[in-house]
C-alpha cells in the first residue's frame, strides 16, 4: 500500500447523515413554496457549503428565507443527529484494520462533526484529526480543505487518498490533486466517476482496492 494518509470526508462516508439533515431541509424548504425530491437533494447540496444551498432555495422560490432559518435547522437537524445517525456499515472493522493515519474533514461546523462521531462511537478515533471548512473559511468543491488537512497531518499530497461520497467532495480532491475514491450509491456514482473518482459499495470493497 503506497497511500501513507487516508483522508475521509464524514456525512456519507463514516456517519450517515444524509437523509437526516436533507429530510429536514427539505421539510423546512417546502414551508416557504420550495419542491425537491430526496434524490435531487443528494446530488445538489451533499458536501456544499449550508449556505450556498440556502441560495439555491432562495433562488428557485424568488424569495428571501427568513432570518432564523438556519438557526432553526441547525437546532432540529442537531437534535435529530442526536438519536437518529448511525455509522456507515463496515466503518469500524475498516478503521480498526488501518495501521496508517487518517484524518476526517467536512464542510460543516466543527461541534456538528463531533456530535455525530460521538454519536455513533467514532469520536475518540478522530480526536485531534478533525478538520472543518469553517476553520479556514473555505468550502469544497474548492480544494484548500483536503490541502489543509494534508499539511496539518504533515504530509505531501501524492502520499494521501480522500473518500467521498459527494460531487462536490470529488471535485475539491481532484482539483488538489488527490486520488478520490466514490462511495458509490444509487443516485451519485455516474457523478463520482465522471469527476474522476474510483468507484467502490462497501468497506469490504474499499478494503480490497487499498490493502
Amino acid at each position: 500500500m503506497n497511500t501513507k494518509c487516508i483522508i475521509f470526508d464524514c456525512d456519507g462516508v463514516l456517519v450517515d447523515t444524509e437523509k437526516i439533515g436533507n429530510g429536514i431541509l427539505l421539510e423546512m424548504a417546502a414551508e416557504h413554496g420550495f419542491e425537491m425530491n430526496i434524490e435531487a437533494a443528494y446530488r445538489n447540496f451533499n458536501g456544499r457549503n449550508l449556505k450556498d444551498c440556502f441560495r439555491h432555495i432562495e433562488e428557485t422560490i424568488a424569495k428571501k428565507l427568513p432570518e432564523d432559518f438556519e438557526n432553526e435547522y441547525r437546532s432540529r437537524s442537531f437534535e435529530a443527529f442526536k438519536t437518529k445517525v448511525t455509522p456507515i456499515e463496515g466503518v469500524f472493522e475498516f478503521i480498526e484494520k488501518l495501521e496508517i493515519p487518517y484524518c476526517v474533514v467536512s464542510s460543516g461546523p466543527v461541534d456538528k462533526i463531533r456530535l455525530n462521531l460521538e454519536a455513533v462511537g467514532l469520536l475518540d478515533k478522530f480526536e485531534g484529526r478533525i478538520f472543518s471548512s469553517y476553520e479556514i473559511n473555505s468550502w469544497k468543491p474548492d480544494p484548500e480543505l483536503f490541502l489543509h488537512a494534508a499539511k496539518e497531518m504533515d504530509f505531501e499530497v501524492k502520499d494521501c487518498i480522500v473518500v467521498e461520497d459527494s460531487r462536490a467532495g470529488v471535485m475539491a480532491g481532484t482539483k488538489g490533486g488527490f486520488k478520490v475514491y466514490g462511495f458509490a450509491n444509487d443516485y451519485n456514482a455516474e457523478d463520482l466517476e465522471k469527476e474522476g473518482a474510483i468507484l467502490f459499495n462497501t468497506y469490504k470493497e474499499l478494503s480490497g482496492l487499498l490493502f
